[in-house]
């Protein structure tokens, strides 16, 4: 079978996405490739169906690297709809399923085999594929988030590192590595980690023009999320992302508290009670997850709605991949995230507390600096998100900043008032103090604090009584994101000047911030107007249709629920969409229908063909 007839009567599909082909065709020839693609533009593709063909040629078995062995059984569950040879080696399995998985393996049985990292690089599984590779029957390597291995990376991964015994011992077997989220610097890395220096790169673009993105000033960050939800995406499935495990057991328990469905997922749960809250989540439409970011790679649901961040993301290779779990049916979705002042000083504090060397903290610093200048941002977040990994664009009309442009402010004197008083403040008392001592001085409060130090005594005591605390935090908030003053966390969380402080101080850098306090606007209306009903796809369908949407989708949960898959396994719901627009009669009709293979088709359509006459 061509690799175009594999698409069409496998997976379903018409017509190939973006560089899709041309990667199938490199890797399926024998070519080494590097793939950067976004979350939800078809990864998996690029190289399950390589592995097929290759597999038909007589080249044997693909082994797929995959780090979370939780998701494998949907993974492979998925192939085995489409009538794929597929299956996973991992701990979930009885020494005698196992054993049943490794004969079969063995005997070529098998088209692609998915392993975690820290079983391929043991002695009994190099052996095995040793064993392959003298009968001529190790096909492909596909090494899934494979920005894993990068010590730049957002996830790094040590058991990655090992990885680089399948080019050592397997250098003619080709191999693709894979990844939504990688900068110039990862890049790198994850090209000299694996030697793929002679592999072919492949860059999609990283823009996902469904997502919105929306970043807001933390004020009560729990009322806020509520609002958001309540406002926009009651009754949808959604993620909300924590820094610590109790701030995640705290906000499931306020949002179940308000009346959304909400659980939640971290390391320290019972390992049962964590998959029962995964499981549950893929498999039913309007739950929220509250987690670490523990959760969440490698997640193919397709339907989350929302991602929202409580906390700040150490940089944008993390918020991006984690946002990017929205939307993956290309529906509107919301990338929203709520920060404050705590979250910079907090991710400064980790690095700089940090055991690793200079070197590396000042990389670390770099990547947090610059998703502190995408929250800071006035103009559009998608530019200055998309510039991060050097792709031009222009604005999108549907970001928070594009669709109200916020009302700013010159902060230029008043970031010099605040530059003065760490000054002066360290001149007097020679050490430093935190940001809340810096402002009440700012502000001209007499804490005790400040009249024990004689801090009333400084000229710039009181001189920023003009502005609140909010506004002197949000002051520090940039100066922060331009390197301009730096948090000491071996002092405390003290502040202190900075070689960019000079500039600031004399006037050479301007400083321009939102205003605090936005003007009401009708986003909140535009935004809600069918949020929380139905996607916009959905929303297209005639009443007659949509009944027999509805119609599609109850008897999919049954089969899912018989099978022990996540519903869109079954069937995507662009898939039911298209059947309930054409009505179809007999199996000819469902025939060329997006998603509907033909093992499908005679798995499935005659079971449709009665929904849609019952309907």
């Amino acid at each position: 079978m061509s690799i175009e007839s594999i698409l069409q009567e496998v997976f379903g599909y018409q017509a190939f996405r973006g560089p899709q082909q041309a990667i199938i065709e490199h890797v399926t020839a024998g070519g080494d490739a590097l793939v950067l693609m976004p979350t939800g533009g078809g990864k998996s593709l690029c190289y399950q169906i390589p592995a097929i063909t290759r597999q038909q040629t007589g080249r044997g078995i693909t082994v797929v690297i995959s780090p979370l062995i939780a998701l494998m059984h949907d993974q492979v569950g998925a192939l085995h709809e489409a009538g794929v040879k597929a299956e996973f080696l991992n701990s979930t399995l009885s020494m005698q399923e196992a054993t049943q998985v490794e004969r079969r393996l063995l005997q070529g049985d098998i088209t692609l085999l998915y392993a975690a990292p820290e079983r391929v690089t043991t002695p009994r599984f190099l052996a095995q594929l040793d064993s392959l590779q003298e009968r001529g029957l190790l096909s492909l390597f596909a090494i899934d988030e494979a920005h894993c291995v990068s010590q730049w990376g957002h996830d790094f991964r040590p058991e990655y590192r090992a990885l680089t015994v399948l080019h050592e011992r397997y250098a003619s077997v080709p191999r693709i590595a894979l990844t939504a989220t990688a900068d110039a610097l990862t890049r790198a890395d994850i090209i000299e980690r694996l030697q793929l220096q002679d592999a072919r790169l492949f860059i999609s673009s990283f823009d996902r023009p469904n997502i919105r993105y929306t970043i807001v000033e933390k004020r009560d960050a729990s009322q806020q999320l509520l609002r958001f939800i309540r406002d926009e995406h009651m009754g949808d499935a959604g993620v909300v992302y924590c820094q610590s495990r109790k701030k995640v057991e705290d906000t499931a328990d306020l949002l179940c508290d308000h009346g959304i469905a909400a659980l939640p997922y971290h390391a320290g749960l019972d390992a049962k009670v964590r998959q029962a809250n995964q499981d549950r989540f893929l498999r039913t439409e309007d739950i929220v997850i509250v987690a670490t970011i523990a959760f969440g790679m490698g997640i193919d649901k397709p339907d989350v709605r929302f991602v929202a961040h409580l906390d700040m993301p150490k940089n944008i290779e993390g918020y991006y991949q984690e946002t990017g779990r929205a939307g993956r049916d290309g529906e509107p979705a919301d990338a929203w995230m709520c920060y404050g002042l705590q979250d910079v000083v907090n991710q400064r504090r980790m690095i700089d507390e940090s055991p690793a060397e200079e070197a590396f903290k000042q990389g670390l610093r770099g990547k947090l600096d610059a998703l502190l200048g995408l929250a800071e941002a006035t103009d559009c977040r998608r530019v200055r998100l998309l510039r991060y990994f050097d792709e031009a664009s222009a604005p999108c009309g549907n970001c928070d900043n594009c669709l109200q442009a916020p009302d700013v402010w010159d902060a230029t004197d008043a970031a010099r008032k605040l530059l003065s008083t760490v000054y002066r403040v360290q001149q007097m008392s020679g050490f430093g103090f935190g940001a809340g001592h810096i402002v009440d001085i700012l502000r001209g409060k007499t804490t005790e604090k400040v009249t024990q130090r004689g801090h009333e005594a400084l000229s710039t005591f009181g001189i920023g009584a003009d502005l609140s605390e909010t506004e002197w935090r949000g002051v520090l908030r940039q100066l922060l994101a331009i390197g301009a003053v730096a948090v000491d966390a071996q002092a405390f969380n003290t502040l202190a000047l900075t070689e960019v402080s000079r500039s600031v101080l004399k006037g050479e850098v301007p400083i321009r911030l939102r205003i605090a306090q936005p003007k009401p606007s009708a986003r909140k209306t535009q935004r809600s107007t069918s949020r929380t009903s139905a996607p916009k796809a959905v929303a297209t369908l005639d009443a007659e249709q949509q009944l027999r949407f509805a119609a599609l989708k109850a008897w999919r949960a049954n089969v899912a629920k018989e099978h022990n898959l996540p519903a869109y396994v079954i069937f995507h719901d662009a898939t039911l969409m298209a059947i309930a627009q054409t009505a179809p009669q007999s199996l000819s009709d469902l025939q060329g229908i997006s998603g509907l293979g033909v093992r499908k088709l005679e798995a499935y359509g005659e079971a449709v063909l009665t929904v849609m006459g019952e309907g």
